[in-house]
């Protein structure tokens, strides 16, 4: 009878802990399967997601960088070849204007700067300096001069230094006397030496460039457009790969920097590969950089893309090349 009524009593204070770690591990078991769960599908998802994007990202720059042609302001078909940014013209939504185009991944910070120059003598030089321009780590450095005065002769040009080191000269052809507009224009790398964090441009006209022109400024020889731009290396936004897109303007069918427009294709770009390799006609991988922007026939887009490289799945990798159509019988 004592065992019947022993057995008809509750749970002793020891025994109902116990059933309540054991319900508590239970639930925390659960609760961080649940949570690990929904953390992979959650990042499967966000995978899936960029990689749809990248591919998107590829398909539109293989069918506008199949098109490019030369720029509104005859600018060449291609005007930057790196690694990690191409620079190009081509009319992507086909208005019948030729936009630039930029594609880069966003390790970089862009900055540009315009200043402008005039001699009045014959044969006279004039010049601008840059300087304090970059914060972090030069990566690029380039500068689009133009220029327009009495040039309308084969002896009647502009020689241009950076930093006393002469390199081109604008107008031994294709230049006019007393245009009213810029001509001449062309595009120089000069990151060797805007690596010091200053730099000077000198226009440097010949003796037969006589002060006769009327534009701006009066009876001036030859007036000089100096558009330096750079990029440098920031942290934060280094696996961000972007379009940039410039309207030609009216009435000179210039490019304006800072009328870019910039949106965002993948945010999560792991290549230490070159996104960009370029080849010539015969196959051959083209590696010196002035060479890439006349040589190029061929371009290769690589783009290796994970949302977490610290985590599985492996790395997305995705591959296509492109012929330039426009240059195809160059």
């Amino acid at each position: 009878m004592e065992d019947f009524k022993h057995s008809k009593k509750g749970l002793t204070l020891i025994e109902t802990l116990v059933v309540v770690a054991i319900f508590t591990i239970l639930m925390a078991a659960v609760s961080a399967l649940i949570i690990l769960t929904y953390r992979i599908q959650s990042y499967t998802w966000q995978q899936s997601i960029a990689m749809d994007e990248a591919r998107k990202g590829v398909e539109t720059m293989i069918k506008e960088i199949r098109e490019a042609r030369l720029g509104e302001d005859g600018s060449y078909v291609i005007e930057k070849a790196g690694d990690k940014e191409f620079v190009f013209h081509s009319d992507i939504d086909n208005d019948g204007k030729t936009e630039r185009v930029r594609y880069f991944l966003a390790t970089l910070n862009q900055g540009n700067q315009t200043k402008n120059c005039v001699t009045l003598r014959r044969g006279g030089s004039c010049s601008v300096s840059f300087s304090s321009f970059f914060t972090g780590v030069l990566k690029t450095a380039q500068v689009k001069i133009s220029v327009e005065g009495d040039l309308g002769t084969s002896n009647e040009y502009v020689d241009i230094y950076a930093d006393g080191q002469k390199i081109g000269t604008l107008c031994q052809t294709g230049c006019s006397d007393c245009a009213g507009a810029w001509q001449g224009t062309a595009i120089f790398d000069v990151i060797n030496q805007a690596g010091d964090n200053q730099i000077n441009f000198s226009a440097s006209s010949s003796v037969p460039v006589d002060p006769n022109c009327n534009w701006q400024e009066y009876n001036h020889a030859m007036k000089a457009q100096f558009e330096f731009s750079w990029s440098e290396e920031v942290g934060g936004q280094e696996h961000t790969l972007k379009k940039g897109v410039i309207e030609p303007t009216a009435p000179l069918s210039q490019y304006p920097p800072d009328q870019e427009k910039i949106t965002i294709l993948s945010s999560y770009v792991r290549n230490s590969p070159p996104i960009f390799e370029y080849f010539d006609r015969n196959g051959n991988k083209i590696i010196d950089y002035p060479a890439r922007l006349v040589d190029t026939k061929m371009i290769k887009i690589f783009l290796v893309i994970n949302v977490n490289p610290n985590r599985p799945p492996q790395d997305f990798q995705l591959e296509s090349s492109v012929q330039l159509r426009n240059l195809e019988e160059e």
